[in-house]
């Protein structure tokens, strides 16, 4: 990663404007195995960890596969998906080092609902920046938020310059998580006592989320298997992270076979149509310049309803892995992982969100091969959060009013500034 001011390689202090000192040790610690989870957020993980590892079998019977199917259920945590498992040490390490207040950027609205709910527990104020068009798909996600305590903003506003910046070029522009990013990054920096927070990309996060596949490690070798694939949805990489590097470090050094396979939306295909280089996290350019896999951070994707996977970019071991051939990315349609969704939903009694609807398209298709093939592979997916209050964009999907969106090749290189 490189300081955007110098282009030089980053720095431990040129991240602490932003973020708490230890978050940014952990994010480019290169010594460090293990990192201790802190007492505290061990205490508040013990609420609602571990979380379930289900075999699906009304869901292999459904599809007549002769795959075993396994999911990570993070939606049993208190505000539904596995974000809470980054906010409440990012939450902690900023109270350890003074911090009052923190910014966050969210976009359907569950790593703003963790990060609100992480603050309140460790006394802190929150103020989160909502993708526009999410704020209105979801009145129920910021309104969990405000119960919580935070203070949540439509982006973009009129309260930043960047805000202000998006309005005056485009008035009626939706919303994207590279703008709501810069409006959090900006208040946090103009605000005394304040730290920004992220709830995915980079690596301090995705670190977090490991809880999830080492709980998994744990849960399969008690079922008596071991996947020989992993399946999460990618926005920008911590969830998809979170279950699939654990596994993933016996591919490295124990000879392993397992296939990772990201799935990301098909109107946002930064995996599968993106280009490898170096681009800002967010849309004004405040952030360092990351090198990863992007559509370019002036892209605004549709809008579609998995919100939390609208956006531009990949975190940077995700797309390095990528390069590298240690993982693998499929495309989803909205329609397709929707229909997956409701087949879960009737086969597991389970209603995911849109975001995890397409980790459980990509299992769908890698269950049906394995029917056509007759092998019978076990494959462990992430139910990264369930779609509760997401029922709007089912109630769309079943009334025939949500339509697919992509991209043209023309419209991705439009995006891209040379950098």
């Amino acid at each position: 990663m490189l300081n955007p001011a110098t282009r030089n390689p980053l720095t431990e202090e040129d991240l602490y404007p932003l973020f708490a000192r230890e978050l940014c040790r952990q994010e480019l610690n290169k010594t460090d195995a293990w990192i201790e989870i802190p007492g505290p957020v061990r205490e508040m993980y013990k609420y609602y960890r571990s979380t379930p590892l289900v075999r699906a079998y009304g869901l292999e019977e459904a599809l007549g596969t002769p795959a075993h199917i396994y999911f990570k259920n993070e939606s049993v945590s208190p505000i539904g998906s596995h974000k809470i498992n980054s906010a409440l040490p990012q939450a902690y390490y900023c109270k350890q080092e003074g911090v009052t207040h923190v910014t966050t950027e969210t976009g359907a609205g569950q790593w703003g609902a963790a990060l609100s709910y992480a603050a309140k527990v460790f006394g802190l104020e929150a103020a989160v920046y909502q993708v526009k068009i999410s704020y209105e798909q979801k009145p129920y996600r910021r309104s969990v938020m405000r119960v919580f305590g935070a203070q949540v903003m439509p982006s973009p506003s009129m309260s930043t310059r960047a805000g202000k910046d998006v309005l005056t070029a485009h008035p009626n522009h939706q919303g994207s998580l590279g703008t709501a990013i810069s409006e959090a990054v900006e208040l946090a920096r103009m605000t005394p006592g304040c730290k920004y927070t992220l709830g995915s990309v980079m690596n301090h996060v995705t670190l977090h989320q490991t809880v999830i596949g080492l709980e998994a490690e744990k849960q399969m070798k008690l079922a008596g298997e071991y996947p020989d694939i992993v399946v999460a949805c990618f926005g920008g990489g911590s969830n998809f992270g979170g279950i699939a590097f654990p596994f993933m470090r016996h591919n490295i050094h124990d000879g392993r076979t397992t296939r990772f396979v990201a799935a990301e939306p098909a109107s946002c295909p930064k995996l599968t149509h993106g280009r490898f280089m170096y681009d800002y996290g967010d849309e004004a350019g405040y952030t360092p310049l990351l090198p990863m896999f992007s559509l370019g951070h002036k892209f605004t994707p549709a809008n579609i309803h998995a919100g939390g996977l609208r956006y531009h970019g990949a975190g940077v071991i995700a797309s390095q892995l990528l390069k590298d051939g240690l993982m693998e990315a499929v495309d989803v349609g909205q329609l397709e992982s929707f229909e997956a969704g409701c087949l879960f939903a009737r086969a597991e009694g389970i209603i995911p969100a849109p975001e995890s609807c397409h980790a459980i398209a990509a299992t769908i298709r890698e269950a049906v091969k394995c029917k056509e093939s007759g092998v019978a592979k076990v494959i462990l997916f992430n139910l990264s959060g369930h779609g509760l209050i997401d029922m709007s964009s089912y109630d769309k999907y079943l009334a025939g009013d949500l339509i697919n969106h992509s991209i043209g090749e023309n419209e991705i290189v439009s995006n891209f500034d040379g950098i």
